[in-house]
């Protein structure tokens, strides 16, 4: 009995109130959002506010993209499972003086759930093909037994 009180209590002082929280990306996306200006913030204001961008468009050097996400813990009874909390995506573009141009933030409502189709696509030849059926018989007497064959 003793053995099991201790482990109850073991496993008490190991759970916490505290949700763990996973954080990736630039923190306070949409703060940031705002003190950003159209024509006025350039290129070396951008890294200092914000710092480098999380990934640069391969077709538009001058197309940069932020992001920001924040996953929790949902309670000790989901076993861990995560929740999206904040998912923000800065977009922003430059001139080629590397002057803002654009700005653009979306956040999580913004997301879209794709769906996917589950159609499996068929193959091009059939088994009733004349070729199919020369490979068969090919197959068939490569692979045929050695007792029907003469030494």
């Amino acid at each position: 009995m003793k053995y099991i009180y201790f482990l109850i209590f073991i496993f008490i002082i190991n759970c916490t109130g505290n949700k763990v929280s996973n954080y990736h990306g630039a923190k306070s996306l949409e703060i940031k959002y705002e003190k950003i200006h159209i024509n006025k913030t350039n290129k070396n204001d951008l890294v200092d506010l914000i710092g480098p961008p999380s990934s640069i468009s391969d077709f538009d050097e001058n197309k940069w993209f932020y992001f920001e996400r924040l996953k929790t813990n949902q309670s000790l009874f989901k076993l861990g499972a995560q929740k999206i909390s904040i998912n923000n995506v800065l977009i922003v573009k430059l001139n080629k003086f590397g002057i803002l141009e654009e700005k653009k933030i979306l956040n999580l409502n913004d997301m879209n759930d794709l769906k996917y189709f589950k159609k499996t696509t068929t193959k091009a030849f059939k088994k009733e093909n004349l070729m199919y059926n020369v490979f068969s018989s090919l197959r068939e007497k490569i692979n045929a037994p050695t007792r029907n064959r003469k030494k």
